[in-house]
């Protein structure tokens, strides 16, 4: 079998908008390098035993990376017979609930464990609770969210902390695009610096000591005062835009 045939049974969607880009960064190899994984089955490509462990990692895929990356036995991990954890770590299909309808999209949690390489968890402090997952159809999807960067990138983040009230409340949920990793325009931007995650409207203000630019980054609530923040700083690092909040009034 060769790699082609087994990304395609651990990536059934491997089109998918955003998707090839987000591959060639996470392995930090060349746009061309993914499109060879998966291309044409009839050609020879290859993939690095530590890449397979990324992909594994950051997807939540149940099979080994020497069978991902060489084809060995054995081919899961844990016994299971998928590509899919109990927890799915991106979004998927599950049956309607209406006889003969389109199946519904889950859109699960933001997992806090992932790309934080050597300081663990991702801390999100003020959190009361989380909420899981959001079940929703895809024709809502395509009416509600028509910009995302694909499907497989989005994500909750429940709302934490009272600096951006009054868009959001904490507990408040947030659909978020983990496929934009940069700020290209003003928005509201869900990052990190460090190992505490921040979500706050990010505007790019021109650098007052250089040609570059700078960040600015604002809460809603005046009570906390906008910061700079320079994109080139190491310990900052975007983990996604906010693309849609609800926001809850208790009565």
């Amino acid at each position: 079998m060769t790699l082609q045939n087994r990304l395609a049974e651990v990536f059934p969607e491997p089109q998918e908008r955003g998707l090839r880009t987000e591959i060639a960064r996470l392995c930090g190899v060349s746009g061309a390098s993914v499109s060879n994984w998966f291309g044409n089955p009839e050609k020879v490509a290859t993939i690095s035993r530590e890449n397979a462990e990324k992909l594994i990692a950051r997807y939540g895929l149940a099979v080994t990376p020497a069978w991902l990356a060489e084809g060995k036995l054995p081919k899961f991990s844990n016994g299971e017979v998928g590509h899919l954890p109990s927890r799915a770590p991106a979004p998927h299909e599950a049956p309607s609930d209406a006889p003969g309808a389109p199946p519904d999209l889950v859109i699960t949690e933001f997992d806090t464990g992932g790309g934080m390489d050597t300081t663990g968890r991702l801390l999100l402090d003020d959190q009361p609770g989380t909420i899981k997952s959001w079940r929703v159809t895809h024709e809502w999807l395509r009416l509600n969210v028509p910009n995302h960067t694909g499907i497989r990138n989005l994500c909750i983040v429940t709302g934490f902390g009272p600096s951006m009230r009054p868009m959001f409340n904490p507990g408040d949920p947030l659909l978020v695009d983990t496929g934009v990793k940069t700020v290209t325009h003003e928005g509201v931007y869900f990052f990190r610096v460090g190992d505490e995650g921040y979500i706050k409207m990010i505007q790019r203000v021109p650098d007052p000591h250089g040609d570059g630019v700078m960040l600015n980054i604002i809460s809603k609530n005046p009570d906390y005062p906008p910061y700079p923040m320079s994109p080139k700083n190491p310990h900052f690092e975007v983990l996604g835009k906010v693309l849609t909040v609800w926001r809850s009034e208790q009565y």
